[in-house]
């Protein structure tokens, strides 16, 4: 499945022009809670496997079917850019009609010597936050899903 793919200023555009759009990170709890874009909720889309490499996150789905509309706009966000394009495959396979993937993600795609490939939400010195709470947390939000 083809997903639409977008840059950090282009989602940052889309989200500040329209109130109903969403930024969904799918990075960890703790990569939440260490900076993020304003204004971003947290669902993961995997969780670190104690063995090494990720398992994906069995309620992934249920919270964020529960949270958004498959019609709003939904841009997917991670760490690089990997994560988030499963996650918006995954809700693009359930229905989702707007979603897009945000190519460098926060922290920007490097090569395995640490070279900026694709520039992140923070390489563009665009707005971030560390506040977590309820209505942006993995916690709050899975447990506004009554997950």
């Amino acid at each position: 499945m083809e997903i639409n793919q977008t840059t950090p200023q282009a989602a940052h555009a889309a989200l500040t022009a329209d109130r109903e759009a969403v930024y969904l990170d799918v990075r960890t709890e703790d990569e939440f809670a260490a900076g993020h874009p304003a204004g971003a909720i947290n669902v993961p889309v995997a969780f670190p496997n104690p063995s090494g490499g990720m398992l994906l996150n069995p309620d992934f789905q249920r919270v964020v079917e529960s949270l958004l509309l498959r019609d709003k706009p939904i841009f997917c966000g991670c760490q690089s850019g990997g994560r988030s394009q499963t996650a918006a495959e995954i809700l693009a396979e359930t229905g989702y009609t707007a979603v897009k993937n945000i190519r460098g993600g926060f922290g920007g795609a490097r090569d395995p010597s640490g070279q900026l490939l694709v520039p992140g939400w923070i390489d563009k010195e665009l707005p971030t936050s560390t506040e977590v709470d309820e209505a942006n947390s993995y916690v709050g939000l899975k447990q506004q899903a009554g997950l």
